[in-house]
């Protein structure tokens, strides 16, 4: 699920407490929302389809060839072949689903289910007083080496992961450290795992599962499995890297068992996403990843060749095909006029473009080759609102971010033109067609701009409030300043008291000096002291502040002063006088109108001198063109509610890296990948943050940066619960209070985009599903008719 702006997460912040790393894939009211929370969670989807269907060219293994070598992109070698270290990446983990155990694998639906290729079954036999898993092996199953897989195995993993020994690199030990004891059953094939705690995910166990001799000593867990893996169990054995060539070779399995592997061999070849399409090209891969622009190169390489337009000349797209015929003309007339220095110039760049232009044309001629498989990938991308501090630390102005937000608009502008369903996920959690999935996004509320504007008044942000400076602070003087000061005071208070103010205007003056009244302090059955314009809180039950009418009437009254101004430009467009103001149009009747500001200045949305203004972090790569598509709509939505965006473009290496995981960002679009086991996988993600003895935030994975007490308690709740349905139920209540605090909002499910050679089979857009490495390969022959009459 790796492209640009959807980056892997390969470092993050991790507390003690961290239980799992989950690679990051290349985006009110509290009362309300508890409102909603109390109702949101109880329809079930679980036995609705997933969005988009896997496109994989199915077919039944005696349709598929035996033989043959299949050349398969990877972003880059990998630098680790230990799944369980830091910087595994995607790579790791499309070797280790070749060439070693996995207990459980997911299905067309994202659900977890038993590999009967290595267990013949796997349960819970005991839930009191302790729970008890116990697991049956298949009785072939031996390591490449010839050694049976037994509790060895477990074990050594158990005691690598578990988080008691620091001398191991671990990057996640979630499950492992809830384990007791690991022991031998009735015999050999049995394993008996007895969980301290309670262990709802255990089946997200010992998947991928290493042999003892990687798991048995932190120097073969930490170095040792970095470059090789000695012994290995799954239908491919790794038979060599090469670092040189940026290639690792796996071959078909001698010892394997199960179903053998249709293909002799499996190469796996490292390049990058910005170079796929030349190789694509030029007849180096047969099945890669790819991203929107070369899917519609494809896809007009394709049509061209079924026309039988192949040639440079033929082609009306790529390079040169926007010169027009002048433009062609002009360029020839100076190619080979008398200028002699400016028609050198010309003829280079002429022989530049017509190189491009042949170039261009050799590529698409190689690209009809290719189909391409289009699904939904098991990821969301997300708009992440970093709420460590400044205006977004407000949840009332997140909230505002959230509502003045079209997602329907944006899933629409990346899907649709590629013809996949555009709907945007309801779920932090879990994706359309898992069992876990609910739509829990009413906790925060559809797009409403009106809505938006209001929670942004109700925080303080105002029309103008960019040109109101806060109330100067008054720094002790001297005793002779003190006794000057009090000197005018009594001189002012005598004026006063001659110029006899009633009781009503004293009674005026007693408000609230800083415009603010406390909500939450009233007697029972009074109103609050002033009411609330939208709704705001937080989610543990603080006071709320809201304006005070005074700061809503200036607000009002820098609105009224914006329209005349638009009244007055327009009257001098159409030769008429401009209005003149009315006394008390911009304040009470009797107070002098204000000097004239400027009319954008008024609009401008601020607060105490400052204007509303958030950083929004995008990557600078070629891979990422359509999240920037993205951010430009964002930057306009949030522009209509008065909220201005300064871009930031970085380099695709250092965006998550120096940006994101550092907290270097405002607004920033990055991706997560769904999970069978959000109770565990998630928590990292959504855990609330912890201030470090040194001073610095523990995260985890937030890189939000915002979180509750309560989502965490959820958390822990569903991943001790046994009772699946209990739990799903605790994982969709957490999900309705991560939407209610806003911290990120999942825009659309990403596009998994497949160029394949057409006689590829059971390979492609997986969606969900892993992959059956046995059973890819390529299709078989047809015989000639006159063979198969031979025959018979």
């Amino acid at each position: 699920m790796s492209q640009v702006g959807a980056p892997r997460g390969r470092t993050c912040s991790r507390s003690p407490r961290s239980r799992t790393l989950r690679s990051v894939a290349t985006l009110g009211s509290a009362v309300l929302a508890l409102a909603v929370l109390a109702g949101c969670s109880s329809g079930d989807s679980g036995d609705e389809p997933p969005t988009a269907a896997q496109d994989n060219a199915p077919a039944p293994r005696d349709k598929v060839a035996d033989g043959g070598t299949l050349r398969w992109a990877v972003d880059a070698l990998p630098t680790t072949l230990n799944a369980f270290q830091a910087d595994a990446d995607g790579a790791t983990a499309r070797i280790a689903g070749a060439v070693l155990p996995a207990l459980h694998t997911l299905d067309e639906r994202g659900r977890p289910r038993l590999n009967p290729d290595y267990l013949e079954s796997a349960e819970v036999i005991e839930t009191e007083p302790k729970q008890v898993v116990l697991y049956k092996l298949h009785q072939q199953a031996v390591w490449s080496d010839g050694r049976e897989i037994g509790a060895p195995d477990f074990v050594a993993q158990w005691r690598a992961l578990s988080g008691r020994d620091t001398a191991y690199w671990t990057a996640r030990n979630a499950g492992y450290e809830r384990i007791e004891k690991i022991e031998r059953g009735k015999n050999d094939l049995e394993v008996r795992v007895t969980f301290g705690k309670p262990y709802a995910d255990w089946r997200a166990l010992f998947t991928p599962l290493y042999p003892k001799e990687v798991m048995g000593s932190p120097n073969t867990f930490n170095d040792g499995a970095r470059t090789t893996l000695k012994s290995t169990a799954g239908p491919f054995l790794l038979k060599a890297v090469d670092r040189k060539d940026g290639s690792v070779t796996l071959a078909r399995n001698p010892r394997w068992w199960g179903q053998a592997a249709k293909l002799d061999s499996l190469v796996l070849t490292a390049v990058p996403r910005t170079e796929r399409t030349a190789a694509l090209a030029a007849d180096k891969l047969d099945l890669a990843e790819i991203d929107r622009s070369t899917a519609d190169r494809i896809a007009l390489a394709v049509r061209d060749a079924r026309a039988g337009r192949n040639g440079a000349q033929a082609l009306a797209h790529g390079p040169g095909s926007g010169i027009t015929p002048a433009a062609a003309l002009k360029s020839w007339a100076l190619a080979y006029g008398s200028d002699e220095e400016k028609a050198e110039e010309v003829r280079a760049a002429r022989e530049r473009n017509q190189q491009a232009v042949a170039r261009y044309a050799a590529e698409q001629k190689g690209l009809a080759g290719f189909v391409v498989r289009k699904s939904l990938e098991p990821a969301y991308t997300q708009l992440s609102l970093n709420g460590e501090s400044g205006p977004l630390a407000d949840e009332r102005v997140r909230r505002a971010v959230a509502r003045a937000i079209d997602r329907q608009e944006l899933a629409e502008t990346v899907l649709k033109p590629l013809g996949l369903p555009a709907k945007p996920p309801g779920s932090h959690l879990a994706l359309a067609g898992q069992p876990a999935y609910a739509d829990s996004s009413d906790a925060l509320g559809d797009q409403d701009t009106e809505e938006a504007r209001a929670l942004l008044a109700d925080a303080g942000w105002v029309p103008g409030g960019a040109l109101k400076k806060p109330p100067a602070v008054k720094k002790a003087g001297s005793e002779a300043e003190k006794t000057a000061e009090k000197k005018d005071a009594e001189k002012k208070d005598a004026g006063e008291k001659d110029a006899g103010r009633d009781a009503g205007e004293k009674e005026t003056d007693a408000a609230s000096d800083d415009g603010l009244y406390i909500v939450g302090d009233d007697k029972p059955g009074e109103r609050p002291a002033a009411p609330l314009i939208g709704a705001g809180g937080p989610e543990n039950g603080t006071n709320i502040l809201a304006p005070a009418p005074v700061a809503a009437l200036q607000g009002a009254a820098l609105l009224r002063q914006a329209a005349a101004l638009d009244t007055d430009a327009g009257a001098k467009a159409e030769g008429k006088p401009p209005a003149r103001p009315v006394a008390g149009a911009y304040a009470p009747r009797g107070t002098a109108a204000p000097a004239a500001v400027d009319a954008a200045a008024a609009r401008t949305l601020g607060k105490d001198g400052k204007p509303l203004s958030l950083r929004f972090v995008l990557p600078s790569g070629p891979g990422s063109e359509s999240l920037r598509a993205v951010g430009d709509r964002i930057v306009r939505m949030l522009d209509a509610i008065g909220i201005r965006t300064e871009i930031t473009k970085v380099s695709d290496e250092s965006f998550f890296k120096d940006h994101v995981a550092s907290g270097d960002y405002d607004l920033a679009l990055y991706s997560w990948p769904a999970t069978a086991f959000p109770a565990t996988d998630a928590r990292p993600i959504f855990a609330k943050p912890e201030p470090a003895s040194d001073g610095s935030l523990l995260v985890e994975q937030n890189y939000a940066r915002v979180g509750t007490d309560r989502i965490d308690q959820l958390f822990d709740q569903a991943a001790a619960t046994l009772d699946e349905e209990e739990a799903r139920e605790l994982v969709r209540q957490a999900d309705a209070r991560i939407w209610a605090a806003a911290g990120s909002i999942p825009l659309y499910q990403r596009p998994q985009l497949v160029a394949v050679k057409p006689d590829v089979l059971n390979a492609g857009a997986w969606g969900f599903a892993a992959p059956r490495y046995q059973d890819i390969g390529f299709k078989k022959a047809e015989p000639a008719k006159g063979a198969e009459r031979n025959k018979g």
